[in-house]
């Protein structure tokens, strides 16, 4: 079980567990620290103080000798400039990486207006990372390259024995209509290395998204995490969608911006909203939400997610999408029982999770919402160890995915000594 260690909070709220920051004109900041067997320990604020936050960062990373962090924040709560300028003063030596969110899931559950850390113990994990700058600009095949020297400088790093287990994590603009072909080409740099990620959100403005690593800020780029660790791990994703005979065929589309302008030859959202029995204006971003559409894949369905409805009724995706791409509409299952079921196996196949890591589509926070599971999905996540951040897409793989859950569950054994 993780440790937590807890101090008075008279400020704020009490999902505080433990005062990391120090203090912010004299009141106490709503912090939390939560360490587990591995060696893993997770941060997390709900207090606009970069600096405070950044030096929680620096003395917990000295106390557990972590070589590498993850962050992820609400853009409404710290700005990522202020950020990476307070880890070069405070935390100057930590290799971090990490993004922008719609959302966070903290050792508390589902949160909103949050900053998480989860920092890499050195005696557990090694860790090298890139950042892609320029997606609209960019080659895929550099990118497959630049992953091909990440894996070399890993292996160099990490000896021969660590670098036999591997994953790959990455963060990807969630604006930058790249993450099907930034993915792929990952993909086929890694060779047999998983890969899971989440790509970066930004409150649900649709605006601006923003990713850090090592004192860099942009937008349309994307962040390549290489891990090698003793730990046990197992990747693994759930969804709770099943496809319907009742199908849309895209007729119009602007595959560049993802927007769907027909479906069968009609207005995409009039469409739309009478295959999932409503009318176009009434749909909101919660029917996107309950009423996803699939793709099939090979034999499997993926869910090809609606972002927006604009005021021609033309449809904005989450996802990849073109001429002549069959959809089906999809009918929800319980998500509370599909998660659940799917961390159970993660738990089996690990004999025991010390926590998980985990990207979690913005759009199943909504319908969580809408279906009125919001409660049962944060208490799931709290009991199961899991921490991440909710996305505007996720990563598993080779493929970019909407309205699913991608995570990489670890084991309870600590590293030997």
């Amino acid at each position: 079980m993780p440790s937590t260690r807890s101090v008075p909070d008279t400020h704020k709220k009490r999902h505080a567990q433990n005062s990391v920051g120090g203090n912010c004109g004299g009141r106490q900041l709503a912090s939390s620290s939560t360490r587990y067997a591995s060696g893993l320990s997770a941060l997390t604020t709900d207090e606009p103080d970069p600096n405070a936050f950044a030096r929680a960062i620096a003395a917990e990373a000295a106390a557990v000798d972590a070589g590498f962090a993850l962050l992820f924040f609400s853009q409404s709560l710290v700005d990522a400039a202020a950020l990476a300028q307070a880890l070069k003063v405070h935390a100057p030596s930590l290799a971090y990486a990490g993004c922008s969110t719609a959302g966070e899931i903290t050792p508390q559950g589902l949160e909103e207006g949050h900053a998480l850390a989860l920092l890499l113990p050195s005696a557990s994990f090694s860790t090298v990372s890139t950042m892609v700058e320029n997606l609209s600009s960019s080659g895929m095949d550099g990118i497959t390259g630049e992953v091909v020297e990440l894996r070399r400088l890993l292996r160099c790093r990490a000896g021969q024995e660590r670098a036999k287990s591997i994953f790959a994590l990455c963060f990807i603009d969630g604006l930058s209509y790249a993450e099907e072909a930034v993915t792929s080409a990952i993909h086929w740099g890694l060779d047999d290395i998983p890969l899971i990620g989440g790509s970066a959100g930004d409150d649900l403005k649709f605006e601006t998204t923003s990713l850090i690593s090592n004192g860099k800020v942009t937008s349309d780029s994307a962040i390549i995490v290489l891990v090698a660790t003793e730990i046990p791990f197992h990747v693994f994703k759930t969804d709770n969608f099943i496809p319907t005979d009742e199908k849309l065929v895209v007729t119009s589309s602007d595959p560049d911006h993802r927007i769907v302008r027909e479906f069968n030859a009609t207005n995409a959202a009039e469409e739309y909203a009478a295959s999932v029995g409503t009318v176009a204006q009434a749909l909101t971003p919660l029917s996107f939400a309950s009423h996803p559409v699939v793709v099939k894949v090979a034999g499997e369905y993926y869910c090809r997610s609606i972002q927006r409805m604009h005021v021609d009724g033309s449809l904005s995706f989450f996802c990849a999408i073109d001429d002549g791409v069959v959809l089906s509409i999809a009918q929800p299952k319980n998500m509370v029982e599909a998660t659940r079921a799917a961390l159970q196996d993660a738990e089996r196949k690990l004999g025991g999770i010390d926590m998980i890591l985990g990207f979690d589509c913005v759009l199943r926070r909504l319908d969580a919402r809408n279906r009125q599971v919001y409660r049962d999905i944060s208490e799931l996540y709290r009991t199961n160890k899991v921490i991440g951040f909710g996305t505007y897409g996720e990563q598993y793989r080779s493929m970019h995915l909407n309205q699913t859950f991608t995570g990489i569950a670890f084991g309870e054994r600590q590293a030997a000594e």
